[in-house]
């Protein structure tokens, strides 16, 4: 599939986080827990000049009411 660039959103930030992907899978294998793959991915976004972060917290409302914290995991 050879997409046209000019209509991906934010292609050159989506290519980038991509290859890191690659990069961590293809150092670490398979195998281990989904964690060891998010905190070494973070650490490749961070040495290419990204701002990552894993896991932050989501305030969840309500009708303006806060009802809750969500985790994406």
């Amino acid at each position: 599939m050879n997409a046209d660039k000019s209509k991906i959103l934010h292609h050159d930030l989506t290519e980038l986080i991509i290859k890191s992907f690659y990069k961590v899978y293809n150092v670490l294998g398979y195998g281990f827990l989904e964690k060891v793959y998010e905190n070494a991915l973070k650490f490749e976004l961070t040495n290419i000049g990204l701002n990552a972060a894993t896991q932050t917290n989501i305030k969840v409302e309500y009708f303006g009411l806060q009802v809750g914290d969500y985790f994406a995991i």
